[in-house]
C-alpha cells in the first residue's frame, strides 16, 4: 500500500495488469461491496486509515488482481478482536464463495484454525506438527504447548 495515494488509487494499482476497463471497474465494485468502509474513504489518502481499514485495503488491493491464491502474513496483527473476527469471517466467506485458496501465516492460532482446513505449527522455524485444523484444535497437549490456549 502506498500511503500517499488515495484508497481508490491503491485499489486501481492492484488491477493494473488486467485488460479492459469494464473488468477493472467490476473488480473495484466487488471490493467496495466486500469492504463498505472503503467506499466512504475512497478519496482519502491511505495513510489516514485505521489499522483495520488498512488491512481491508491491503486485502482489497490483492483481490483486484483476481488471484487464485491469496497469501496473508499476520492479517490480525494490531487489530481489535472485533475487526479480527470480521477479517477472518471475510476470508472464510471468500474461500467458500470463490474457491480462492488462502495461505495464512498467523500467530492468533485459534482464529486462524477456526477458518482453515489444515494447520502447520512452527516452533523456532521448524514444523513441529501439522494436521487438520479440527484435529489441532482438539489436541489438548498441542494447544497448551504451542498454541497458547
Amino acid at each position: 500500500m502506498i500511503v500517499e495515494l488515495t484508497v481508490e488509487e491503491n485499489l486501481r494499482l492492484g488491477a493494473l495488469w488486467r485488460s479492459g476497463r469494464r473488468d477493472r471497474a467490476a473488480a473495484l465494485r466487488e471490493v467496495f461491496e466486500l469492504f463498505p468502509p472503503l467506499v466512504q474513504r475512497r478519496a482519502r489518502p491511505a495513510g489516514t486509515l485505521s489499522g483495520g481499514e488498512r488491512q481491508m485495503l491491503a486485502i482489497g488491493r490483492a483481490l483486484m488482481a483476481r488471484p487464485q491464491v491469496l497469501l496473508l502474513d499476520e492479517p490480525s496483527l494490531g487489530l481489535a478482536p472485533m475487526i479480527t473476527r470480521q477479517i477472518m469471517r471475510l476470508l472464510q466467506d471468500l474461500r467458500a464463495s470463490t474457491g480462492l485458496t488462502v495461505v495464512l501465516v498467523e500467530q492468533n492460532a485459534r482464529s486462524a484454525l477456526s477458518i482453515t482446513d489444515r494447520g502447520y505449527v512452527l516452533s523456532q522455524g521448524a514444523v513441529v506438527t501439522s494436521g487438520t485444523s479440527g484435529g489441532l484444535l482438539a489436541d489438548d497437549r498441542m494447544r497448551h504447548a504451542y498454541l497458547g490456549f
